[in-house]
């Protein structure tokens, strides 16, 4: 079982690929972590060579090494959240599952389904989708993907408002999911909406679209900003809702890295101290 105090402590597990670029995967979710008061930890599944322009490589972590580092956090460190990245294959959907069960049973799992990297890399072998959906889905208290993830998990096409409420419906109706983020950020128009589904019924957030080419990573960042919050004792909804607002802001306040897909300035509460 998780060596977890009582109260949270705002202790996350990451269990994700590592972006070079600093933009995306656990670098992206370690500073969003850090900048939200949490304490992040690693598990990490795969070294990817990428900048802005795009990924040039993926070297994969031997799934017995993934479950080696999740003991060796969990034996100690402990955790309040676990927020799962780029799993991979489905080998490594299998082994962080039994390290689940075997060390962090009872501990949320905020999943985002990562498969395609921004510039349009493969970043999760075909076999595992199924092992996510029908194997993982069931222990997420939350999970979060875009529209083409959605679509992915649950077959149905995800191109509206209406595609993401069903998308979502499915993913807690059907997969077993506690609570579905259908984002819309892939979606055409001036406004973006996100889909939460939970116990408590169904809400769409709405953001003014940002005009920007500081989009790399803003789906790691808002799950780890979701499992940062969850993690100091928020619950899922306020999660959402704070840590949609820190994606806002670390979009406006991009650094304008790279001649790509840029990364977010995550740091941007610092500048406020």
């Amino acid at each position: 079982m998780a060596n977890s105090d009582p109260e949270p402590q705002g202790r996350v597990l990451i269990i994700a690929g590592s972006d070079s670029g600093g933009g995306a995967g656990i670098q992206a979710d370690i500073k969003t972590v850090s900048a939200l008061g949490g304490y992040a930890m690693t598990a990490v599944t795969a070294v990817t060579v990428q900048n802005t322009l795009g990924v040039t490589g993926v070297h994969v972590v031997p799934p017995a090494v993934v479950s080696a580092q999740i003991e060796a956090v969990m034996g100690d460190l402990g955790a309040d959240v676990w927020k799962l990245g780029m799993l991979g294959s489905a080998d490594h959907v299998r082994a962080v599952m039994d390290a689940w069960y075997a060390h962090g049973q009872g501990l949320p799992v905020v999943l985002d389904p990562v498969m395609v990297a921004k510039g349009g890399a493969s970043l999760l072998a075909e076999d595992a989708i199924a092992v996510i959906r029908d194997e993982l889905m069931p222990v997420a208290a939350i999970v979060t993907p875009n529209a083409p993830e959605a679509e992915a998990l649950t077959g149905v096409a995800v191109r509206d408002l209406d595609g993401q409420r069903r998308a979502a419906e499915i993913l807690v109706g059907k997969l077993g999911a506690l609570t579905a983020l259908v984002k819309g950020g892939h979606l055409d128009g001036d406004v973006v909406r996100d889909v939460l589904l939970s116990k408590d019924g169904m809400r769409v957030f709405e953001s003014p679209r940002i005009a920007t080419r500081a989009t790399h990573g803003t789906g790691c960042t808002l799950a780890s900003a979701v499992a940062a919050l969850m993690a100091q004792g928020a619950g899922i909804e306020a999660a959402v809702e704070q840590g949609r607002e820190y994606l806002m802001a670390a979009i406006r306040n991009a650094p304008g890295f790279g001649r790509g897909h840029q990364p977010l300035g995550h740091n941007w509460p610092c500048k406020l101290a």
